[in-house]
């Protein structure tokens, strides 16, 4: 009898997980905008976010937005889990940063980033996804490390 080894088991199903995420990306991102739902221990809030997929979305992200609505934002998606760094130059609005690994859960939060910064926001390890929301949107809604954060359709 061949012998189950746990490490194999976890990393099949974080591969799975990955690929689902990957399919689920590749379906619902084709219109560039879409529902977002973060599970709080208060309950779930929705957003609509803009979907950065490609290198140049991710390079341009909200730069020379002069506002964003309490519930919009923008949702980075790596193709796989790597370590990130975000910075605030031609950004005249203050954002929150909600790095998020890839089980969809918020591992650390940059809150209320200095418009137009030049300073390097690393993601403290790595992630799968960067969500950016108006700065003060932590506070506003009780968002958390460890919240959950659902693609929803």
């Amino acid at each position: 009898m061949k012998r189950i080894r746990p490490r194999r088991i976890i990393t099949t199903l974080c591969l799975s997980a990955l690929l689902f995420l990957s399919a689920l990306v590749s379906q619902s991102y084709a219109a560039g905008k879409g529902p977002l739902k973060i599970e709080t221990k208060e309950g779930v809030i929705q957003f609509n976010v803009e979907y950065a997929i490609t290198q140049e979305e991710k390079a341009k992200g909200l730069m020379f937005r002069n506002s964003l609505g309490p519930r919009e934002g923008m949702l980075f998606v790596y193709q796989s889990p790597t370590t990130v760094t975000m910075w605030m130059k031609n950004t005249p609005i203050s954002l929150d940063m909600f790095f998020i690994n890839r089980r969809g859960v918020i591992r650390y939060i940059e809150e209320k980033t200095q418009p137009n910064s030049t300073r390097h926001i690393d993601s403290r390890g790595k992630v799968s996804a960067v969500l950016e929301l108006r700065g003060g949107s932590a506070e506003d809604f009780g968002i958390k490390v460890g919240d959950r954060v659902i693609l929803a359709k």
